[in-house]
């Protein structure tokens, strides 16, 4: 199963009120495992900074202006996450933002049905507790030290990690699932698979004086020890 955890940062609150997106992070997972793929892009909002949102992300004016638009990147955007489940901590700020730019670019928007939220999920798990990512960073001991402000990429890196501890853990069904998708015909399916003997037995771990010293103490206990049926 393949899954995009994301995030974006935006110049404030509302799209109605002229706010853009100027941020988008996305980290992939395969069967809840990181692949390593992602996908980071600065936007031109082609707008003023406020103020207040500076103070959250530290993306200034001045270095956005450099930046493509996001009509320039939605494309690609949408061809990373293809038809991919989509995990977002509360989601609703940022699926409100991506549809508005992709509806003014003219493409797809993304259907809530493919939508996980990982703030309804914490709320779920952890009724009455704080469900910020910060808290749940604190919460699960996942290091975001490095988080001095928000950012796109670090934030849907973290938040993969909390999202893992969400669901259970890596691996939330005991499965040994392969970190990528299997190529067609490269490997037995998982249905298939069957645990093989080792080619060669493993040394052992027992030392000459320590097997030696095993067997004075058997002799010692008689002939009708039970460790003589095994020796």
């Amino acid at each position: 199963m393949r899954e995009i955890v994301l995030d974006t940062e935006t110049t404030g609150f509302e799209p109605s009120e002229g706010h853009r997106i100027v941020e988008i992070g996305a980290v992939e997972l395969f069967n809840h495992m990181p692949t390593g793929r992602t996908f980071h892009q600065y936007i031109n909002p082609q707008r003023d900074m406020p103020v207040e949102a500076f103070n959250v992300h530290g993306l200034a004016e001045d270095f956005l202006r450099n930046h493509p638009v996001f009509a320039q990147v939605g494309q690609a955007f949408l061809e990373f996450i293809a038809d991919a489940r989509l995990v977002i901590h509360n989601a609703a700020f940022d699926i409100k933002f991506l549809n508005f730019e992709l509806g003014k670019a003219g493409l797809a928007q993304l259907d809530w049905g493919r939508v996980t939220d990982t703030l309804a999920l914490a709320r779920r798990r952890f009724p009455g507790s704080p469900a910020s990512l910060d808290a749940l960073c604190r919460r699960f001991g996942v290091d975001n030290s490095a988080r001095e402000k928000h950012g796109a990429l670090l934030d849907s890196e973290i938040l993969a990690e909390v999202y893992l501890e969400l669901i259970g853990g890596r691996q939330p069904d005991l499965v040994l699932a392969p970190a990528g998708p299997r190529k067609s015909g490269s490997a037995q399916s998982d249905a298939d698979w069957r645990p093989r003997p080792r080619p060669a037995p493993l040394p052992p771990r027992l030392t000459p004086a320590e097997a030696q010293a095993h067997a004075a103490f058997v002799a010692g206990m008689g002939d009708g020890a039970i460790w003589k049926r095994y020796s």
